[in-house]
């Protein structure tokens, strides 16, 4: 499955590339910065093209962001202690290499489309792909694969249309009575009876019809574990919102600035890299020095549980926007002190002073991006991996989404009259008020925290997150046993 799905995203970069290539596929070159703009649209059978080529690069990214992880997820038996362990480095790795692939993408490929041309660039870009394609493929004989059994997302519907249409019927107070299997399923994880959600319990009511709207306790326990992780993916969503923009302004922060460092001049573009490698070598940290060393003080497998990862992200978060605040007013002083505020850039300001809001990124995304990652990974059922890492990337989706519009209310309320400005409108930073905004995201930031740290407190896991002490497994002896985790 994840071959068809990286050969999708393949074929979108090809596309792109042919497309770049040959000249009756797209405007003619223009220059874009000069006085007067000759620049062409694309239209026609060019515009529907480029958007087909774009939207099926999308297509198979996000394809491949769902299944990938859940991929790696599944070649660990939850079971074995050292494969325990070793499944929560392997998140840590796999981020890793997400920075890596950005990194070489933001110095190589980069660099391959400002002097070779666009379509090299993405034409190199096709063909890593494609290797990359035989790297996963060269691994299908060793790979535990679990064989998808039906929709998740169908199942899901089944249980609120049993539970509906079930309403009007009585509980029994014995739940051995609900239907617990059905013989036409074929279930690839078999969950017990749980606790809350009652209503839900309704479409596993065993009253002899075992048609389509018919469920099982699995079924409904499926439900339930979404369910479950909805306060925490709300919570997160706004937990996230400030990276995104605080990433997006503080590489525009830095183009304003002094970009040498020494005789090397270092492009707007390329500041993106300095978050990147900030994370990569706090990754490297952090899964070989710091997990170690707290799993022998705490006894949880990752050292910390996810849920207080993701935590200390957030909180590194806030401490981030109001670095750049404190920064941000230092430059705006000097622009003030040199009057430099009719230029765009040239503030006599080296650009290292960004570096501590750039490590602190790095940090959010070794906890909070990982964190989330591993949570939504774990706590979903064996059937529902795919959704559970889906749900993941929707977090980090629906934050961006939420970032944009953030700036656009903020910019609608401060501007004043016709003529007025927002905070952060135009394309001269010199005259916003990005400072302010800062303040105000780091206000809602910590807030999105303590509404975090509620959820997170109350939140209770499906498998206990400390390192087992006997290879047993507990759900098949006695699924009572299962209650017996641990909350945050």
């Amino acid at each position: 499955m994840v071959e068809s799905e990286v050969h999708i995203s393949s074929t979108g970069y090809a596309l792109l590339a042919l497309q770049a290539h040959l000249p009756s596929l797209h405007p003619s070159d223009c220059d874009m910065n000069g006085q007067q703009n000759n620049c062409e649209q694309v239209h026609g059978f060019n515009s529907a093209l480029l958007y087909i080529a774009l939207y099926t690069t999308a297509l198979g990214e996000g394809c491949v962001r769902a299944s990938l992880p859940s991929l790696g997820g599944d070649q660990f038996d939850d079971k074995d202690p050292v494969e325990l362990q070793l499944k929560t480095s392997f998140f840590n790795w796999f981020t890793f290499g997400i920075s890596l692939g950005g990194f070489i993408g933001l110095t190589l490929v980069v660099w391959i489309e400002n002097n070779k041309g666009w379509d090299i660039g993405f034409g190199v870009s096709a063909l890593a792909i494609l290797l990359g394609v035989l790297a996963v493929a060269s691994g299908v004989s060793f790979y535990r694969n679990q064989i998808p059994k039906g929709s998740p997302l169908t199942r899901i519907v089944q249980v609120f249309v049993a539970a509906f249409k079930n309403r009007k019927l009585v509980l029994p107070e014995n739940v051995n009575q609900l239907q617990h299997n059905c013989e036409d399923m074929d279930i690839i994880e078999v969950l017990p009876h749980t606790k809350g959600f009652k209503f839900l319990d309704k479409a596993s009511i065993n009253h002899g019809d075992t048609g389509t709207w018919s469920c099982t306790v699995t079924q409904v326990e499926e439900t339930k574990i979404v369910l479950r992780m909805l306060p925490i993916l709300i919570s997160t969503v706004l937990g996230y919102l400030p990276t995104p923009v605080l990433l997006t302004f503080t590489v525009q922060q830095g183009s304003t600035m002094n970009t040498k460092l020494g005789k090397i001049h270092i492009s707007p573009a390329t500041l993106f890299v300095i978050p990147v490698i900030f994370q990569m070598v706090i990754l490297v940290i952090y899964d070989q020095f710091i997990v170690p060393f707290a799993r022998r003080i705490t006894g949880y497998v990752g050292g910390i549980t996810n849920l207080q990862r993701v935590g200390i992200g957030f909180a590194a978060s806030a401490l981030a926007t109001c670095v750049a605040a404190l920064v941000e007013r230092k430059r705006k002083n000097i622009v003030e002190e040199h009057g430099l505020e009719d230029f765009e850039t040239g503030v006599p300001m080296s650009v290292f002073w960004l570096a501590l809001q750039f490590f602190l990124l790095g940090i959010v995304d070794v906890t909070s991006f990982v964190g989330l990652l591993e949570f939504f990974n774990g706590e979903a059922s064996r059937g529902m991996k795919s959704i559970g890492t889906a749900i993941f990337w929707c977090v980090l989706g629906l934050a961006s989404l939420l970032g944009t519009f953030l700036v656009d209310m903020v910019n609608k309320a401060t501007r004043h009259g016709a003529s007025g400005r927002g905070w952060l409108e135009g394309a001269n930073l010199n005259k916003s008020h990005l400072d302010w905004f800062y303040w105000l995201v780091t206000i809602l930031e910590l807030v999105a925290l303590f509404n975090y740290m509620y959820w997170a407190r109350r939140y209770v896991y499906r498998h206990d997150p400390r390192i087992p002490q006997e290879l047993t497994e507990i759900d098949d002896k006695d699924s009572s046993k299962t209650k017996d985790v641990v909350a945050i």
